[in-house]
């Protein structure tokens, strides 16, 4: 089962400046749990904004120059070989960006936000979900604490038919 993972403001911003617009250490820890030992599939630009391999997941970056060598992860230059190193994996995530979220989104059976009760300017958006495809399955609201200064929720859906 091909699943997106992100988390995004009430404006499904992602980031700016290929970078996140928030610290939200509960997403991270949620993050973590989800994917521990599943594939990561991202961009090469989320990738560099990361910095570095996540431990315990196998991760593949598309990049449109598959000779990049970056330290630590498979580099393909589309979704298709991306999914392909993945096929073994019982629920492979993608992880953005946001150009990868919308050409991998008519793939994709789960999607797990996080939304971050905020509005952001952004650069980078996810896009927007058909509510004729796409049903909230789970959702759970969080106030902000002194560790998580943002109130947000974790939202999952699933893919109608």
């Amino acid at each position: 089962m091909l699943s997106i993972i992100a988390a995004v403001s009430e404006n499904n911003a992602l980031g700016k400046d290929n970078k996140l617009l928030w610290h939200l250490p509960a997403d991270l820890k949620r993050l973590k749990a989800l994917t521990m030992g599943h594939y990561l599939i991202m961009g090469r630009k989320t990738f560099e904004s990361i910095g570095r391999p996540l431990p315990g997941r196998p991760h593949v970056i598309i990049s449109r120059n598959e000779d990049r060598q970056l330290e630590g992860v498979t580099v393909v230059n589309s979704l298709d070989k991306a999914l392909d190193l993945a096929k073994d994996d019982d629920q492979p995530f993608i992880f953005g960006g946001g150009e990868i979220y919308r050409i991998a989104m008519h793939l994709v059976q789960r999607i797990y936000l996080t939304r971050v009760h905020k509005y952001f300017e952004g650069d980078a958006y996810f896009p927007e979900l058909d509510p004729k495809e796409w049903q909230l399955v789970e959702k759970q609201d969080f106030e902000a604490d002194e560790k998580n200064l943002m109130a947000y929720s974790y939202e999952e859906y699933k893919r109608i038919s």
